[in-house]
This record gives structure tokens, C-alpha cells and sequence, in this order.
């Protein structure tokens, strides 16, 4: 059975945002994972420093064969460095793992099945 671990922001961590909201539809995601035979698991990160050792020791818990960075990370402007943090850390810690990039909570899976299809 193939691995996915998902990082993105904890939707709780965001001013402004429905936390309690998104999590559910996160958790919904997870679910469309295991309706395809993967097992996934989820890593959210909070904004207050505690990214690396978070990252880190979600890579270090198992071999996983695709890692999903969220749009939440990648996309804004602000988050560059955080961005660039975490794909440093897939490096050392998944360097077998491909790396594949979401558009929103809702197509983790498809990004996933999108990077398990590549040579």
C-alpha cells in the first residue's frame, strides 16, 4: 500500500479563517485517500515557529512514498521561506519519497496519485 503524508497549515493558526471548518473538509480528504488504497496521513502546521520540528518528525516517523505540500504553504507570498524550509526537509528526511504540490485541502489525492504515476 503506497504512503502519503499531506503538510499544510493549521487552518486553526490563521486569523479570519473557519478552523473548525476546513479541518473537517481536511479530514474528508484523508478519507478520499484510503477510498483509493493509500494510506495517508496528515501533518498541519501551525505559524508560531515549531514548523521544522513538526515537519521533521512527521518525515521521520515512517518512509513515505509521496509527500503532498499544500497551496496554503506554497502559495502565499510571506510563506517563501517556510515553503523553502519544507522542501529542504523532504530532502533529508524522505529522500525517496517524490514531492507533489496541491491546489487546495480538496486534491491532496489527486496530487498524490499525480506523483505516484511518474517514472
Amino acid at each position: 500500500m503506497a504512503t502519503v503524508l499531506v503538510l499544510g497549515i493549521d487552518p486553526h493558526t490563521v486569523p479570519g479563517l473557519d478552523g473548525n471548518a476546513l479541518r473537517a473538509a481536511l479530514d474528508g480528504e484523508l478519507d478520499r485517500f484510503g477510498a483509493h488504497g493509500i494510506d495517508a496521513a496528515m501533518t498541519l502546521i501551525a505559524l508560531d515557529g515549531t514548523a521544522e520540528a513538526t515537519v521533521s518528525a512527521a518525515l521521520s516517523k515512517r518512509a513515505w512514498d509521496v509527500v503532498v505540500i499544500g497551496g496554503g504553504i506554497r502559495k502565499p507570498e510571506p510563506l517563501l521561506t517556510l515553503f523553502e524550509l519544507i522542501v529542504h526537509l523532504v530532502r533529508r528526511y524522505a529522500p525517496g519519497a517524490a514531492i507533489a504540490f496541491n491546489s487546495s485541502g480538496g486534491d491532496s489525492v489527486e496530487a498524490a496519485l499525480r506523483a505516484m504515476c511518474r517514472p
